[in-house]
């Protein structure tokens, strides 16, 4: 045997199983169906005997030719294992059967209960008619009602918007939340149509009365996003006797593009707040609805987590939710700033970016715009993702009605996290290098050369942690600090967190405080330890009796005082109690850039 044979019989083997090992992650990763893998070893197993009894004495360019016939293969099994859409099951995994018929004011549904039979779940049940063709760009109906009974079993479309291919997501789910796991269960991708007006309850097992409600708006930057993400699935809350209600609602142009044209056609003169509209109609299905699922109409909570949170607290100065809730939890947003940091935008600005739209996609009227199907102008979310006062959903924003001592709720539970900024800057971090232009393009002066004192570097790792904390304070906290300010000037109880706690998984970024408030660490997960589960077992404590009652205390738990504007703050992390608020003197900078007052400033 010839020495070049020799390593060719080493080589083309090795080869092989470094392609086929790539081809069967890149099956895994993409979701792609069981066929896919069986075609796939059938693939490889021909092309071995192929190679060994027909090609092993012939040409290099036979050779060659059967390597790019086994790729083309591969390409075509992707296609034919493509994973299909399908909608996401209300319990994964085996159930332990059918609830029992709940009438509704529309009709009659069902759900499923979790194989434990200790949790409901009520999945797609429609809360608004769809909001699509002419109803597009218009404000929400009431669902028709429906014969027979609905099986509320699977979760309804997630609203329209951009998908990443699958691939994507188990990537992000490696590199960002480290909790990738393979698994048969989800080769399939997750439908989104414009059809989306459903909502979703969890609710304790077997017939109860008069539980405490919480309402759920799920965050995405008003783009992206779903109602059953696991992080906060009702299932926690239910378990403990709170009924959880989540939505869907419409997101980016669908649910947030303004223009004239749409104003001058609503008897109501609104335009550019529809998914603010959305999240309005499925509290008044829940006023009307909620008690048939042993919930008291009287006692309901709002949440909301990153944009779910800033539409929490437009929602807290809506005209049109009032005595929709009492309570109001704000996680990681808000648009109670003078000058909101995201998610908000002037009513002249949003009409500016709808001319902008229209003349992109060659339409000159709405009706041209209606006729448009959902995937063609989908892509446009980007640039209409944004509240804005309408005089209608909002008449003023939401900092002008605070001064003015206007607001729903009666009592807040807010916060954020350490280290809100970490994925958004992680492919834009700053160095010795761009750290004092950084900071120079995002601050005017004298503003920005206070901040660098206050803030200076002197080598990379504190450039990096200081344009971190600077992103952090400026698009996240100092909206909080803000809604801090103006409960306490309105007498609002006001409950302040501050979470610090890491963890193998998100820790104490954007996001990371979820899974613990409420009260869904999975018991299997390696990347939580004892003292993250003994945490979360407090703060899912707190949080149960903010929603029944409105104030967090109570036995067994340290006291956590209301907040006082005055810097002090509640810590959920290695330690829990009060501790001095982060950001603070950087806050002060801020109040004089954005001329942030009370109202009692005001009236001064």
């Amino acid at each position: 045997m010839t020495k070049d044979k020799k390593t060719r019989g080493i080589l083309w083997p090795a080869l092989l199983i470094i392609i086929t090992l790539l081809f069967f992650a890149v099956l895994e990763l993409g979701r792609h169906t069981i066929i896919g893998w069986i075609l796939a070893a059938g693939a490889v197993i021909g092309f071995i005997v192929i190679r060994l009894r027909v090609l092993n004495d012939s040409g290099r360019l036979l050779r060659f030719i059967s390597w790019i016939v086994l790729l083309l293969v591969f390409v075509a099994i992707l296609w034919i294992s493509w994973p299909p859409v399908q909608l996401v099951p209300a319990v994964s995994g085996p159930t332990g059967g059918i609830t029992d018929v709940i009438h509704t004011v529309r009709g009659d549904v069902t759900g499923v209960i979790t194989e434990d039979g200790k949790v409901e779940v009520y999945a797609g049940i429609p809360y608004a008619k769809p909001p699509v063709g002419d109803l597009r760009w218009k404000e929400p109906e009431p669902a028709d009602p429906w014969e027979g009974v609905l099986a509320a079993d699977h979760f309804a479309p997630m609203s329209m918007q951009t998908q990443n291919l699958p691939i994507y997501s188990s990537l992000a789910r490696i590199i960002g939340y480290h909790d990738y796991k393979i698994s048969l269960d989800d080769n399939y991708m997750e439908a989104a149509s414009e059809d989306s007006l459903y909502l979703n309850i969890w609710k304790p097992a077997g017939k109860v009365v008069n539980l405490p409600v919480l309402v759920f708006i799920h965050g995405g930057s008003l783009q992206t996003g779903q109602p059953w993400y696991d992080d906060y699935s009702g299932e926690g809350l239910a378990r403990d006797g709170v009924i959880a209600v989540n939505m869907g609602y419409r997101l980016g142009i669908f649910g947030f593009f303004a223009d004239p044209e749409l104003q001058s056609e609503s008897v109501n003169g609104t335009t550019g707040n529809y998914g603010l509209l959305d999240q309005i109609m499925a509290l008044r299905w829940v006023r009307e609805n909620i008690s048939a699922f042993g919930g008291d109409p009287d006692n309901v909570t709002i949440a909301g987590e990153s944009a779910g949170s800033a539409c929490v607290t437009a929602l807290c100065t809506s005209p049109l939710a009032k005595g929709l809730f009492r309570r109001a939890v704000g996680e990681s947003s808000t648009v109670t700033s003078p000058e909101p940091a995201h998610s908000f935008r002037t009513l002249e600005d949003a009409f500016e970016a709808s001319r902008k739209t229209k003349e992109k996609l060659s339409v000159s009227s709405i009706e041209e715009l209606r006729n448009l199907p959902a995937e063609k102008i989908v892509s446009e979310l980007n640039s209409h993702h944004h509240i804005t006062v309408d005089g209608y959903v909002l008449t003023e924003s939401p900092y002008e009605s605070y001064k003015k001592g206007i607001h729903n709720e009666e009592a807040q539970l807010q916060g954020f996290n350490k280290d809100e900024s970490g994925p958004f800057i992680l492919f834009g971090q700053a160095n010795m290098a761009n750290y004092e232009q950084k900071v120079m393009a995002s601050f005017e002066e004298p503003y920005a050369s206070r901040i660098l004192k206050l803030y200076p570097a002197g080598n990379d790792a504190e450039a990096r942690q200081n344009w971190a904390d600077l992103y952090t304070a400026v698009l996240f906290t100092y909206g909080h600090w803000c809604w801090e300010r103006q409960a306490v000037d309105n007498d609002i109880p006001v409950y302040l967190y501050y979470f610090t706690k890491s963890n193998g998984r998100l820790g104490t970024w954007h996001g990371g405080e979820e899974v613990y408030l409420y009260g869904n660490i999975p018991a299997d997960s390696s990347l939580y330890d004892e003292k993250d589960r003994a945490l979360s077992e407090q703060m899912h404590k707190y949080f149960i009796n903010f929603i029944k009652t409105g104030d967090p205390n109570g036995d067994g738990l340290k006291e956590w005082p209301e907040a006082e504007g005055k810097g002090q703050i509640f810590e959920f992390g290695e330690t829990v109690g009060v501790t001095t608020a982060p950001y603070t003197e950087l806050y002060d900078i801020l109040d004089e850039i954005y001329g942030f007052e009370t109202h009692e400033e005001a009236a001064q």
